[in-house]
């Protein structure tokens, strides 16, 4: 399927404005996917922010991804990746910008903090649940975990059930970590319906 005038209008300003540092430019679902490298990340994303053919002024999110799998295969390129959704309300567009992180073992990025500061607490999420380090924000701590908490849940090889529990003991009057009770279990929902379920009498 064609992309519509206003897509294609955006897919070549962005060639034209980007050019060598478009690493990949997609389209699905009525929506483009500019992929860059990590070491253009910040250059494009100030371009994106301050061409006047551009003027992606506004950041709606940034989350972080884990492609350790993909589908029902293992992913042959880098595992950590982010993607901004950005606006343009000046041209009325919307563009996601992916990059991944160059390195599995210790993932990390250049922070768009200061470009758009709305960033912030997108970051620090992005930093507690997947492990990405941003260099450069100003306070990047844990946002939704807790301070001793280990480890990164939203990566695909954290156990479903974590390692350590938290609770309040009355006796010590003070909160203890204790390893998990929780025994392992199916979470697939199984449907057992009687032998002729759904037909007319």
């Amino acid at each position: 399927m064609a992309m519509t005038p206003k897509l294609q209008r955006l897919h070549d300003r962005l060639r034209g404005v980007l050019g060598e540092r478009v690493v990949s430019l997609s389209e699905r679902l009525g929506e483009l996917t500019l992929e860059v490298r990590a070491a253009d990340y910040l250059s494009v994303a100030q371009t994106l922010r301050d061409h006047a053919e551009l003027r992606f002024a506004q950041l709606i999110d940034l989350c972080g991804l884990d492609y350790s799998t993909y589908g029902d295969r293992p992913w042959p390129r880098e595992r950590f990746a982010v993607a901004l959704q950005l606006l343009s309300i000046e041209h009325n567009w919307r563009l996601r910008l992916r990059v991944f992180c160059p390195d599995d073992a210790l993932p990390k990025l250049d922070s768009v903090i200061e470009l758009w500061p709305s960033v912030n607490w997108f970051e620090r999420e992005a930093f507690d649940l997947f492990g990405i380090v941003f260099e450069g924000h100003p306070d990047l701590r844990r946002i939704l975990t807790d301070y001793g908490f280990v480890g990164h849940p939203f990566r695909k090889d954290f156990p479903m059930s974590g390692t350590v529990e938290m609770r309040y003991d009355p006796e010590q009057r003070r909160i203890v970590y204790e390893p998990v009770t929780i025994e392992p279990r199916e979470v697939t929902p199984r449907v057992v319906r009687e032998a002729g379920y759904g037909e007319r009498e």
